[in-house]
């Protein structure tokens, strides 16, 4: 392993949405562009640190220097974080995961009627996953996307999953240029950050994950 906390550190980033199949065409999904998590890849090789990204099916390139890994679905994305992390120090989960699954997918193509009931059960919890296996000298970075930007809600997914840092960010930031995030540190302290292109915020963030070891 590189030095945590380094000039040189082992960087693991998610990004992307997920898809979640209902038949062969269709899927569950949602509005996230990878923009965050392509900016943080970008901002990471741009520090010298070696980078891996999990993505799911984006809209946006990705930096060259990095190492990438494709992933379709909750359940692919989980499995690869969990593979991927522990040849790393840092883990930044940038990517929008549904939060629900069809319980069951059809083999062929639904045909169109009046109406179509879809069973669902919820994805992996993969902020939580790995907030119960990081070593002591790892870190991770979460996300969290709340509609009335509720802070307590943060700090309570921060504690909740064990997380070093979470970025609670609107609705707004959603398939966005910009952000307007708010960092809540573990030890209750929050720092609002003025709104920002994804790609200032990105090497702010880089920075900010960086002095976790200090």
């Amino acid at each position: 392993m590189v030095g945590y906390g380094g000039a040189s550190m082992r960087i693991l980033i998610t990004a992307g949405p997920t898809h979640e199949p209902i038949d062969p065409v269709r899927y569950i999904g949602n509005r996230s562009s990878g923009r965050m998590g392509a900016a943080l890849a970008a901002a990471a090789v741009k520090a010298g640190h070696q980078t891996t990204v999990i993505v799911g099916p984006i809209s946006v390139g990705l930096p060259a220097g990095i190492r990438r890994v494709d992933v379709r679905t909750a359940s692919e994305m989980h499995a690869a974080v969990m593979a991927e992390f522990g040849r790393h120090d840092l883990l930044i989960l940038a990517a929008a995961v549904a939060d629900f699954r069809p319980k069951a997918m059809h083999t062929e193509k639904l045909a169109r009627h009046g109406t179509l009931t879809i069973e669902c059960e919820a994805t992996e919890d993969i902020a939580a996953a790995v907030g119960r296996s990081k070593r002591a000298e790892q870190r991770c970075v979460g996300f969290a996307l709340e509609s009335d930007n509720n802070i307590d809600r943060a700090k309570e997914k921060l504690i909740a999953k064990n997380l070093d840092l979470i970025v609670l960010n609107p609705l707004s930031t959603l398939d966005s240029p910009t952000i307007s995030p708010t960092l809540v540190y573990p030890d209750g302290r929050t720092e609002p950050l003025a709104s920002a292109s994804k790609a200032d915020f990105a090497d702010i963030l880089i920075q900010r994950a960086v002095a976790l070891w200090r």
